[in-house]
């Protein structure tokens, strides 16, 4: 991490490679670029690499380890999960899990850490209540969840490879909470700073 931006990470896909979760998590993340801050995606292909959480080891892989420390290094967070079954997938739900190993941390867990939220489902009913369930997920990690999340309906929105979205409000949403995530982040920075 440069030591003149603060560094906000992404969490967040599917085992599924350009899914849209992963996409709009790439979009809020270049906001937050645009913005001034310096950005760590952990993608689907990431996720995957981490094993089940099991709390006490200490001998953690090399993919456990790096998101650890990003997260130990970040100013804000962004988390984006399919809705499956109404809530956050297994694979976003194991590597929050992992953030258990900060519990011990001078700054333990998200506390006081600004975390922007982003759901996709195929349909709305599942976007509304991923959301709900990373918002309580955030405020249990002691993290201030934005005030905007973004919900997207990929049944009606798509978007592609190279940050592209058919719908400018869905992009313009993806955008707003990149840009709440890296200004609380700013702030933060430039008063530790001073």
């Amino acid at each position: 991490m440069t030591q003149n931006k603060p560094l906000i990470v992404g969490i967040g896909g599917t085992t599924v490679a350009g899914s849209s979760t992963e996409r709009a998590l790439q979009i809020a993340l270049a906001a937050a670029a645009e913005a001034g801050a310096e950005t760590r995606l952990f993608g689907g292909e990431a996720l995957v690499q981490v094993p089940l959480y099991t709390p006490g080891l200490t001998d953690r892989s090399v993919i456990e380890n790096e998101l650890v420390e990003a997260v130990r290094a970040a100013s804000g967070i962004i988390i984006a999960s399919p809705g499956y079954h109404g809530s956050v997938s297994g694979l976003v739900k194991n590597a929050i899990d992992l953030l258990e190993e900060t519990a011990r941390d001078a700054r333990p867990y998200l506390a006081d850490v600004p975390v922007g939220l982003i759901a996709t489902a195929y349909g709305w009913q599942a976007t509304g209540s991923t959301v709900a369930a990373l918002r309580s997920i955030a405020h249990a990690l002691r993290g201030w969840p934005t005030p905007f999340a973004a919900t997207i309906n990929s049944a009606q929105c798509k978007l592609d490879a190279e940050g592209g979205c058919s719908d400018p409000a869905v992009a313009e949403q993806l955008r707003l909470v990149g840009r709440q995530v890296a200004a609380a982040s700013l702030r933060d920075h430039a008063a530790r700073a001073a």
